[in-house]
């Protein structure tokens, strides 16, 4: 059952509920090495069934092994995910290492990443506090600022966030192309600045190796399937969980973390099966809660909460895919809503309606 944000229904106590969940905060390193460990070498042993398959088999298997790597991508995202929270380990120094190293595999600066991340947990679903930049992900604009957009500008605006340009097309741009620079990144990010540059020396030197050994076709014809792949699930998955139909946005004057947490963040209701290649992220609204509980825990802290099922909006799959195309909030409904028809679709369907 799928429960729709209520303005008019209290929220649970915040304090409450971080007390009663605070135990789940704790990570295991035993459980962090194994699922590191579980993740990182069926990832590894693929990558190595796949160019042997491109060799001595067929390219088109290898081309379909990309889609169960694409995945352990993603889950070793949500480990270097976990790492950026101090959630992973209960080390800095453990945390750093395998946040790096997993960034290495995700294609992501993982310092930089990092840093944006922290902002958008301050802010998000804050109307007034939106991130400005690159990141058309992390925000929302309302339908009144759309429709005071010059004609031009609304037509740039609906082709960015077009599912086929936002979900498919700009994800591989986003990890192979920008994050192989210091965008948005100021000059005094000296820490942040370098991890780019450090990222993607170990990027380059890992695939120049590789292609030494192998050539640079089937270097491409893995590499590049795997990294697509990945980075087109991980973009959906990260917008979907802020912006789907009963998605809550607020003004700073009634934002609050645990209102936001429950209503501004979905709990995505995924199959066994690739609940465990996305690292139980689904559980968003946990996650925001508290964001220093480890991936492996998230289904065990909201399953130990009542007051997530009731005040939480669960998403099927079919609903996570159609999410993307709940693109504005309407402020003056409280509601998300697609684009509106542009004015002259609008008289051509009422001039068509007239004249039947």
């Amino acid at each position: 059952m799928n429960v729709q944000p209520l303005p008019d229904r209290p929220d649970p106590d915040r304090g409450a509920m971080l007390a009663s969940l605070a135990a789940y905060q704790t990570p295991s390193a035993g459980r962090s090495v194994a699922q590191l460990g579980i993740t990182a070498a069926p990832y590894a042993a693929l990558l190595g069934l796949m160019y042997y398959a491109y060799y001595h088999l067929s390219p088109w298997l290898s081309l379909a092994l990309a889609v169960p790597a694409a995945g352990l991508v993603v889950r070793l995202f949500i480990i270097q995910h976990d790492c950026g929270h101090g959630a992973y380990f209960r080390s800095r120094w453990a945390n750093e290492t395998v946040g790096w190293l997993c960034g290495l595999t995700t294609f992501t600066p993982y310092a930089l990443w990092r840093r944006h991340h922290a902002m958008h947990h301050a802010v998000w679903n804050n109307l007034d506090k939106r991130p400005r930049g690159v990141d058309i992900y992390s925000g929302c604009l309302t339908l009144a600022e759309y429709e005071a957009f010059p004609p031009w500008r609304r037509r740039l605006y609906r082709v960015a966030l077009h599912p086929l340009v936002s979900q498919l097309l700009l994800p591989p741009v986003v990890f192979i192309l920008i994050y192989r620079i210091p965008l948005d990144a100021p000059r005094g990010w000296r820490k942040e600045r370098f991890s780019v540059y450090l990222t993607n020396l170990g990027i380059g030197g890992f695939l120049l190796t590789l292609t030494l050994l192998l050539g640079w076709q089937p270097v491409l014809l893995v590499q590049l399937p795997v990294i697509t792949l990945a980075s087109i699930i991980g973009v959906w998955l990260f917008s979907v969980q802020h912006r789907f139909e009963h998605s809550l946005w607020a003004r700073q004057t009634d934002w609050t973390a645990a209102g936001a947490a429950l209503h501004g963040s979905s709990w995505l209701r995924l199959p066994k099966v690739l609940q465990w290649f996305t690292g139980n992220i689904g559980f968003h609204h946990v996650h925001h809660l508290m964001p220093r509980v480890p991936n492996y825990r998230l289904q065990a802290a909201h399953q130990a909460e009542p007051a997530f099922a009731a005040h939480v909006t669960g998403l099927t799959l079919w609903q996570a895919l159609r999410a993307p195309s709940f693109t504005l909030w309407d402020e003056a409904h409280g509601a998300m809503v697609r684009f509106p028809r542009p004015l002259g679709a609008r008289r051509r369907r009422r001039a068509g309606v007239s004249g039947g």
